[in-house]
């Protein structure tokens, strides 16, 4: 596959899938899909080309759109802080438009998303609903600290292959309790924002790092919501280039 692959990135909020595959350089996105105006606003600011739709209830595409999917469907009726409903759930049940797209586009590979509550939450649900689409697929829990963050975030990921596209094996997922962000710079802004988000000093206010604003802070929980949401791009970057490795064998 020498062209990158082309990537609908759906629940994308502020495009922590797309970062993390781009930085891989072998993938390009050409659609997103977010419904909160304050996402879309980051989305349009950094990728001002790419075409974002708002419902995903109302998306429909043809096949071939692209070549991966990617996005991490709500978690709120999985997660352990919610109220435990479950993948049928009013917010986690856009798995269903997730699962449908998949199946109108049929693309080679799917990268999905969600709270690690998901295994006795609805992965079963998750499994079977690829499986009768064509699609096998393996899942791992993966939190941030593997990849050296200063937080746990313990998500679980899962990986689909089209069985119409694959090779006959499957690359083995490994390395990532020695992965390191390489020469990434923002590793020690990283460790303060999450240290100390607000940016508090000797009791007084300064700019805060992850707002970038004197406070009073407009749309700050607009902000902080954004970043509290997003996927942790070093592991998207190395899922990116473990689902190239598996898809580049079909």
């Amino acid at each position: 596959m020498g062209n990158k692959l082309k990537v609908l990135d759906l629940f994308a909020g502020i495009g922590g899938f797309t970062l993390g595959l781009e930085k891989t350089r072998l993938y390009e996105t050409v659609a997103f899909c977010e419904w909160n105006k304050s996402c879309q606003d980051v989305l349009s600011k950094h990728w001002p080309d790419t075409q974002c739709y708002s419902d995903i209830k109302e998306v429909s595409l043809p096949e071939a759109f692209c070549d991966v999917i990617t996005g991490g469907f709500p978690c709120q009726d999985i997660s352990y802080a919610g109220k435990g409903v479950g993948i049928e759930g009013e917010r986690s049940g856009h798995w269903k438009h997730y699962w449908r797209l998949i199946n109108e586009i049929k693309p080679k590979g799917v990268i999905i998303e969600n709270v690690s509550a998901l295994r006795t939450r609805g992965l079963d649900v998750v499994l079977q609903d690829l499986n009768e689409i064509g699609y096998d697929a393996e899942w791992h829990c993966i939190p941030a600290s593997y990849c050296s963050a200063p937080h746990s975030r313990d998500r679980i990921w899962i990986l689909a292959y089209s069985r119409s596209q694959r090779g006959k094996g499957l690359v083995p997922l490994r390395g990532f309790s020695e992965t390191r962000q390489g020469g990434w710079n923002g590793q020690k802004d990283l460790q303060q924002i999450y240290s100390d988000p607000f940016g508090r000093k000797d009791n007084r206010w300064p700019e805060p790092l992850l707002c970038r604003m004197d406070v009073p802070l407009p749309r700050r929980l607009d902000r902080l919501k954004q970043v509290g949401n997003s996927v942790y791009w070093p592991i998207v970057e190395q899922l990116g280039y473990h689902l190239y490795s598996n898809l580049s064998e079909s």
